[in-house]
């Protein structure tokens, strides 16, 4: 089942030359691709935002009480 908007697009779509619909398509797959990385990481950051909050309160209390180092570029 189609949305009006897909049928929109494939209207428009078939109204282009050939050569102008596979630019579109390939923009459309690269820009889709795009957007479903996006949705990944979302859903990964949310699944793990607690655990990036605590990491930062224990960091910054680390710091405060003077146990933090400043990281050593050259070690990793």
């Amino acid at each position: 089942m189609s949305s009006p908007q897909i049928t929109t697009l494939v209207k428009i779509m078939e109204t282009l030359p050939v050569s102008l619909q596979e630019r579109v398509t390939e923009h459309l797959r690269e820009y889709i691709h795009d957007l479903q990385d996006e949705i990944k990481w979302e859903k990964s950051f949310a699944q793990t935002q607690s655990k990036l909050v605590a990491a930062a309160r224990l960091a910054k209390q680390e710091i405060t009480q003077g146990k933090a180092v400043p990281l050593d570029y050259d070690q990793l």
